[in-house]
């Protein structure tokens, strides 16, 4: 009996120990290769959400300015200097606010129960982009009041009321296609316009009815250039990584030290009714 059980194969206290320290290392180079994966994966998830969100503010804007000063064939409704197809407000402190554009088109209401020769109503929008303060606090500083060094988009739009000859308000206008200033992104680091004329150049200062009237509709194209940051710290190590800015090296964004990503979209918007006026 005592032989038999000299026999029998057994795992030792030690080989116990041995086979728990391997598995610890084992599921300890797991998971960090499961964090460094998931970290990268991250990072691409957060760099595309920044990227499109970027890009539908973008399309947005594209499609209003290729819209700015079209009028239907046959509109007869009388026009205002507060019809300016484009008119773009330089920031005057870019480390306050951003740069915003107004556009203008026309547009036609159909009711075929009117009685012939009274069914279409001409009337004009104005779509409206600018920037504010953004209000989301920043949680890493103690108080819980200091927000976050960037800004917010809104966009609005309104009609023209020939009646009183002014702009209505969307609120009461009866319009359901107007609206007032709606947010449409933040995390926003800055947002440029420039107006450019059919050779090439800026026009400065943009135009307007008391500065360079003549070339309101000269106007062929408009350069935008957008840049968003990343709601979350993005990089590993904190350092000033410069985002340069449209033809104005002060506005080139390169003073901030932070781990944050910035990414910046420039287009240009063919103004393509500007011409034909």
């Amino acid at each position: 009996m005592k032989k038999k059980l000299k026999n029998i194969a057994g795992v030792t206290l030690i080989e116990i120990l041995i086979g728990i320290v391997i598995s610890t290392i084992m599921m300890g180079a797991m998971f960090t290769s499961y964090n460094a994966v998931n970290s990268v994966f991250q990072q691409v998830t957060d760099k595309a959400k920044i990227s499109q969100s970027g890009r539908d503010i973008v399309g947005m804007l594209l499609k209003d300015i290729r819209l700015a000063g079209f009028k239907y064939f046959g509109d007869s409704l009388k026009t205002s200097d507060l019809h300016q197809p484009i008119l773009i407000s330089k920031s005057a402190d870019f480390s306050k606010n951003c740069d915003q554009i107004e556009i203008v088109y026309g547009d036609v209401d159909y009711d075929e129960a009117k009685a012939e020769g009274l069914r279409y109503t001409y009337t004009r929008y104005k779509v409206t982009y600018a920037c504010g303060r953004s209000e989301i606090i920043n949680k890493k500083i103690p108080g819980g009041k200091t927000t976050i060094d960037a800004f917010y988009i809104v966009k609005s739009k309104i009609k023209w009321d020939a009646a009183t000859n002014a702009w209505a308000d969307p609120n009461t206008d009866s319009d359901d296609t107007t609206y007032p200033k709606e947010k449409i992104i933040d995390y926003v680091q800055d947002l440029i316009f420039n107006a450019i004329d059919e050779n090439g150049k800026i026009i400065s200062p943009p135009p307007s009815t008391s500065n360079n009237k003549d070339k309101i509709y000269k106007i062929k194209n408009v350069e935008i250039a957008l840049t968003v940051r990343s709601t979350q710290e993005f990089f590993q190590n904190s350092r000033i990584r410069k985002v340069f800015s449209l033809s104005d090296s002060k506005r080139d964004i390169g003073a901030k030290n932070d781990k944050y990503l910035r990414d910046t979209i420039i287009v240009t918007a063919y103004a393509r009714n500007l011409g034909l006026q």
